[in-house]
């Protein structure tokens, strides 16, 4: 107790008292209660009303300032998870590491999170439900309750610590947050270094907002990236599977790539893909890049976009590389590309938890590719209602527009597409004249002559 109450950190906060924050009227941020969804701001007027402090806050704050039409909604209460709960029938409590309340409206849920504090190890105390760190200073579980201000000083960039009161219409800015995203600037509030230690995502959401906004990595921010990308391995797997599906998919992969090489990121994350990026660097990118920018042309123009042939393009240079080193152990093509899936998908797991559904599809994209220049008799048409046929043609083209050699063969399988079943029978049959190979005849079984039946009169 007397070390809590003579804590260094606590006494400066106490001699300086509380930040007054930067309050931004209507007529400056220009926003109003219209630009958020009903639901939400609904939430926030009835914890008011029940006595509490309630605000919308974070990216749909940030996101209405830019003229984006906010997706996700989030409130910062005084109230504590179970007072929201009590508060709202159709609400449930989630988390244990960041404890907090869904309340649900049909098909949208609104986040609403107490406002939390700032703490250090010391006031862990004994109660680890609380608060709890590991040896590296990274946060494992944050339930420390705190002020608004408190609040606004343990989010992790300026532009996500605007509160937007429902009731006035204004804007409470503690770190200078409004001045940041008109700059497009993202900055961490604190100490850099200290922040990524207790959250090393928050180097991936430095790199994730920097490509999806269009925003610079303030200097002091991005500084201690390259030293500190190393932590991404202590981070569980489950959670950089999450974490790498917001990157990719967000819209803007290639930007996103580019950023994590630049960071020394991606390396962490794709350690085998990484390494083939190394061994054959103009392939390897050119492969990488045009796999996301298809990705990005898909989410632009609303089309789905399956996480497995994601990881299908993502995976393959290590694929393939490890394939061609047990064929020169002396493992036949087929086999040898089966033990690398297995061993790719194995190694990969341990740093980003790819879950069966997708890894199963993943693994029949690439055996598609295998499948795909078999097509004599009737293996074409076979393939053809095969249900993974058409991300196998699409992966086919990808490895094609990336530089492999394939003989023209997504140029044929684009053709039998399209043909009449009297075409489609001609170009199976000219695939047997162009290999030079006479065709198979059936081999008829040896006939066997009758017995001679001997003369009686013989010997």
């Amino acid at each position: 107790m007397l070390k809590k109450l003579f804590n260094p950190f606590r006494l400066s906060r106490l001699r300086k008292g509380p930040k007054q924050p930067t309050v931004l009227d209507a007529h400056e941020h220009r926003l109003s209660c219209a630009d958020f969804s009903r639901n939400s701001a609904n939430v926030a007027v009835r914890l008011q009303h029940a006595g509490f402090q309630a605000y919308l806050v974070g990216g749909c704050v940030r996101d209405a300032l830019l003229g984006v039409t906010p997706k996700d909604f989030d409130v910062a209460t005084s109230a504590t998870p179970e007072e929201v709960r009590h508060e709202f029938r159709n609400s449930r409590i989630i988390g244990r590491r960041f404890k907090l309340a869904h309340v649900q409206f049909g098909r949208e849920i609104i986040e609403v999170a107490t406002f939390r504090s700032g703490h250090s190890q010391d006031d862990e105390g004994t109660d680890s439900d609380l608060s709890s760190h590991n040896a590296s200073g990274r946060i494992l579980r944050d339930n420390v309750y705190g002020s608004m201000e408190d609040d606004a000083q343990r989010r992790d960039f300026t532009m996500n610590a605007l509160y937007f009161d429902v009731s006035n219409e204004k804007i409470y800015d503690y770190a200078n947050g409004f001045t940041d995203i008109k700059n497009r600037l993202i900055r961490l509030i604190g100490d850099p270094e200290q922040r990524y230690l207790e959250d090393p995502v928050r180097m991936l959401r430095a790199i994730r907002f920097a490509a999806k906004l269009d925003f610079t990595l303030e200097p002091s921010t991005a500084e201690p990236i390259h030293r500190l990308a190393h932590l991404l391995h202590d981070i569980p797997a489950a959670r950089l599977y999450e974490e790498v599906l917001k990157l990719f998919l967000s819209g803007h992969a290639l930007r996103t790539y580019e950023l994590l090489c630049e960071y020394n990121l991606f390396a962490p994350l794709f350690p085998g893909t990484a390494k083939a990026l190394l061994k054959q660097p103009a392939y390897v990118d050119r492969l990488l890049r045009n796999a996301f920018k298809n990705t990005d042309k898909r989410i632009s123009s609303e089309r789905t976009v399956t996480p497995a042939f994601l990881f299908a393009a993502l995976l393959w240079p290590a694929l393939t590389v490890r394939a061609v080193s047990l064929q020169h152990d002396g493992m036949h093509p087929l086999p040898a590309m089966q033990e690398a899936a297995n061993q790719v998908f194995l190694e990969q797991i341990h740093r980003v938890a790819v879950p069966k559904r997708f890894s199963i599809p993943t693994r029949e994209i690439w055996d598609m590719q295998e499948r795909l220049p078999r097509r004599a008799g009737k293996r074409a048409d076979t393939l053809l209602a095969h249900p993974r046929f058409r991300a196998g043609y699409d992966f086919l083209l990808l490895r094609e527009s990336s530089g492999e050699d394939t003989q023209g063969l997504g140029n044929w399988w684009s053709e039998y597409q399209d043909a009449s079943d009297s075409q489609r029978r001609e170009m199976i049959s000219n695939l047997s004249s162009k290999s030079g190979a006479p065709r198979k005849r059936r081999r008829s079984k040896p006939r066997t002559s009758k017995p001679t039946h001997m003369d009686p009169g013989q010997p």
